[in-house]
């Protein structure tokens, strides 16, 4: 047991004659590692990514919103008598009356 954590430490297992089984072994650990670290760095940008766009669509639908209330204040028929007010326009008293045109058949 002691000879083999010996062997170990001063790396006597990868120059030894059957070292070829060995470094194999490392090799393929060691990429699977590579590929294992690649693969979490794509997926954090991933989380990034999705967080920020997450942000955006909530800063979008809030401007979304903001604008819908303001429309609606604008559309509203005492806003737009006020504004008509402060350019001169009064409102009439004088209800308006509906025109109905007949079309002539030929």
């Amino acid at each position: 047991m002691r000879k083999n954590i010996y062997s170990i430490l001063r790396g006597t297992f990868l120059v030894s004659d059957d070292s070829f089984k060995n470094w194999r072994v490392i090799l393929f650990i060691s990429a699977l590692a590579i590929v294992m670290i690649a693969s979490s760095h794509s997926a954090d940008k991933k989380v990034h990514e999705i967080a920020r766009l997450n942000n955006e669509v909530k800063e979008l639908r809030s401007q979304f919103y903001d604008g819908r209330t303001k429309l609606m204040d604008l559309k509203m028929e005492s806003s737009v008598v006020a504004k008509m007010k402060k350019r001169g326009l009064l409102s009439s008293d004088v209800p308006p009356k509906k025109i109905i045109v007949k079309q002539m058949h030929k």
